[in-house]
């Protein structure tokens, strides 16, 4: 017997309405911007064809709404994961940039002394292990169909990272994760045969404020 083709596409969040430019991270109280709504539609209609049976999402209010319009599309429900959340962050609520913002404070230093686990939030490893759980939970549920996982920039690129074989400490200016991009993986049975990188939205800069 064949074993099934199954594919789970990881779908990053719309653009967020986010006029103070803050880290917001698992923050409740942010939703998608007008921009980021027509995103998720782009989105919706771009999977429009694809045969999901499946779509689940972060409980943060931007991926709920990135996922509502996908999943109409088909006729679903979304699914609550709490493993595609954000990844927990110490700065959370402050305004960050390379050489700016919290960054200059000599009081969050120490925050940044370890950046290969890192030392300012939640481990990149655990991150990856509880992404590939909710990946798992996806493939079983649409096996031989396709599924969406609705999640965030860092999770999903650290999936990435993880599944091909690439150390999980990183440039964040160079991830491959635009808004509303596509990442998506397929699988051979539970075998993992193919990853794939699409943009329906088209692309964005990694240190977007509002991403």
């Amino acid at each position: 017997m064949t074993a099934p083709r199954t594919i789970v596409h990881l779908l990053r969040h719309g653009e967020v309405l986010n006029p103070r430019g803050i880290l917001y991270g698992r923050l409740p109280g942010y939703h998608l911007s007008e921009r980021g709504r027509d995103q998720a539609e782009i989105v919706a209609k771009f999977l429009a064809d694809a045969d999901v049976t499946a779509v689940l999402a972060s409980p943060l209010e931007r991926a709920q709404e990135t996922a509502a319009p996908v999943a109409a599309e088909h006729g679903l429900e979304v699914l609550v994961d709490d493993r595609l959340i954000e990844a927990d962050n110490r700065f959370e609520g402050l305004t960050v940039s390379v050489g700016g913002g919290a960054l200059r404070s000599p009081r969050h230093w120490l925050l940044l002394r370890d950046p290969f686990t890192p030392s300012w939030g939640e481990p990149y490893l655990q991150i990856a292990h509880r992404m590939y759980a909710a990946v798992q939970r996806a493939r079983e549920l649409a096996e031989g169909h396709e599924a969406v996982c609705v999640s965030h920039q860092l999770p999903i690129w650290t999936l990435r990272r993880y599944l091909t074989r690439q150390r999980l400490w990183h440039d964040p200016r160079r991830r491959q994760c635009a808004l509303a991009s596509l990442t998506s993986l397929v699988f051979t049975g539970t075998e993992l045969t193919q990853l794939r990188y699409t943009e329906p939205a088209g692309s964005s800069d990694p240190r977007q404020t509002g991403a």
